[in-house]
């Protein structure tokens, strides 16, 4: 991580995460922080999980998606929104919308999970699928957008989607007090550059781990090689991380306040979130796990000392699958 106080100036910084808990106060829920005595002995640290799968459409996304949309010009909100996701961003965009009373059009994939594309269609948007085998969802949403003249809210290469993410830490670190380590999913990083940032700001001691699947493992070796890498279509069961890479703006953040970043494999995804529905009750999605997985499989062992340590875990969505992810049983 660089040093904060020399960098140049960043699209994203705490004063950002503020205003965007002020604008999403009384729309989005302020999600509950867990804990479990079972995980506490199992780690050898005092663990805190945000529930961000218990949040309105049943994930953090919806926090940026109405922090960006609500600052949408009168004119840009009549003419409409236009959103490309796998699912989790596609309902936040359109349950904003439908909040907000901006129409919504939404790219998604065909094999995008059959509860997320139903999901988004009841909340009102019109979805339009394409195959990611043969398009590239941001040319095919380019064109569409051009063509309609409606505003694109990318699902985390936005400096107010990003700020929104943000205070899924900031709301966090309100509750526990200040913590060693924060453990956050990662994607295309906009929840966890938010995250990062906010914990800059509010528990400036604690150390920022992200977590991506094995298989698509851009941003890990992004942060390591200090250069954007990438990962076209990853295979993994953690449909939300299946970005090619981070982006323009989540990529500095991250090189600026993350810590580390760790990867774990799609079976050990899959361990601890049944783990988690068995032993906490907490039904979470795979890429809902991906922080909790790489503390519960031991994946800060050798790196960090973490023991007797205050540990934050993002828990980033609950939207999971039931009938597809009971069959790997």
């Amino acid at each position: 991580m660089n040093d904060a106080h020399s960098a140049p100036a960043l699209p994203v910084g705490h004063a950002d995460i503020a205003a965007a808990a002020v604008r999403i106060a009384g729309h989005a829920r302020r999600t509950p922080v867990m804990t479990s005595r079972t995980v506490d002995a199992r780690t050898g640290a005092q663990v805190f999980f945000k529930c961000e799968n218990l949040q309105r459409m049943g994930a953090f996304k919806f926090r940026g998606a109405y922090n960006a949309m609500s600052q949408l010009t009168p004119e840009q909100k009549r003419s409409g929104v236009l959103a490309y996701s796998s699912g989790n961003h596609a309902q936040a965009v359109a349950l904003a919308g439908a909040l907000l009373g901006i129409k919504t059009a939404i790219v998604m994939p065909l094999d995008a999970p059959q509860v997320k594309l139903e999901a988004t269609r009841a909340y009102g948007a019109e979805v339009i699928t394409y195959d990611p085998k043969t398009a590239s969802r941001e040319e095919l949403a380019t064109r569409i957008a051009a063509a309609r003249s409606l505003s694109v809210i990318p699902p985390y290469n936005h400096a107010q989607v990003v700020a929104g993410q943000g205070t899924a830490a900031k709301e966090l670190i309100e509750e526990t007090g200040a913590l060693d380590y924060l453990l956050v999913p990662c994607g295309g990083g906009g929840l966890l550059s938010g995250c990062a940032v906010a914990a800059s700001h509010w528990s400036p001691a604690c150390k920022v781990i992200g977590v991506e699947p094995e298989a698509g493992d851009d941003a890990t070796r992004s942060f390591h090689s200090k250069t954007l890498q990438s990962c076209h279509n990853p295979d993994t069961i953690a449909d939300g991380a299946r970005t090619p890479s981070l982006g323009s703006i989540t990529f500095p953040l991250v090189l600026q306040y993350v810590h580390d970043m760790l990867t774990v494999s799609d079976a050990e995804l899959l361990r601890s979130m049944f783990w988690i529905w068995e032993r906490m009750k907490i039904v979470a999605e795979p890429t809902g796990v991906l922080a909790a997985a790489a503390l519960l499989e031991g994946k800060l062992q050798g790196r960090h000392e973490y023991q007797g340590k205050r540990i934050g875990v993002v828990i980033s969505g609950g939207n999971a699958d039931i009938k597809a992810l009971c069959r790997m049983i």
